[in-house]
């Protein structure tokens, strides 16, 4: 299994072959560099720690800082482990988006855009109560009955009602890998990916 971790750029289109528009999303996706690297004798199971982003030092603990000195390596906004990354690595190595398949598909993880405080209605696709002709002009957007009053008096658990919506993990499977460009980084995909520009991805292959 191949992953990274990149940044949404934004949406655009290309042309296939047959001359149709495919709407795509451009991912700059890595390089990631290695920063730790896990064993089941050290830590009880095995996996790849990879950083990606740099930022300042003032802006990183003590920690932190500590942590990244044993990669050789700037302190990272991001930092995500991966449990079967291919191949061998050792602390340092820079993970690039070479190792994404062009001819493949990938797996992207990444949290949706918040709407705040919603009502059912966008929240759920409630279609409202009732007609307007018929004297209701405050109730079209309302959920109606949540539960009987006198069995059981109360309201279940899972009811929909209105509440924070959005700003949920969210993972696209099966998305097609249009073009890799190794010199600037950039993974392009076909369709639409989670999150908003310049939010953070995981890119899985």
């Amino acid at each position: 299994m191949a992953g990274l971790i990149g940044k949404k750029i934004g949406m655009t289109s290309v042309f296939s072959v047959e001359g149709k528009n495919i709407p795509c999303t451009v991912i700059q996706a890595g390089p990631c560099v290695v920063t730790q690297v896990k064993s089941v004798e050290t830590d009880g199971y095995v996996a790849v720690q990879l950083g990606y982003d740099d930022k300042k030092e003032k802006h990183t603990n003590k920690c932190e800082l500590g942590h990244f000195k044993k990669a050789a390596t700037e302190p990272k906004r991001r930092v995500i482990e991966f449990k079967e990354l291919e191949g061998e690595f050792k602390l340092g190595d820079i993970v690039s988006v070479d190792t994404i398949n062009e001819e493949g598909w990938v797996d992207i993880q990444g949290v949706t855009k918040g709407k705040g405080f919603q009502g059912v209605v966008k929240r759920h696709g409630f279609a409202g109560v009732g007609d307007a002709t018929h004297g209701q002009h405050n109730r079209l957007r309302a959920p109606g009955s949540v539960g009987a009053s006198s069995y059981p008096s109360r309201v279940f658990p899972g009811m929909r009602m209105a509440g924070r919506d959005g700003n949920d993990n969210v993972t696209i499977q099966n998305l097609k890998v249009l073009k890799v460009i190794p010199e600037s980084n950039l993974l392009v995909v076909k369709g639409s990916i989670p999150g908003c520009k310049g939010s953070y991805v995981i890119i899985y292959q």
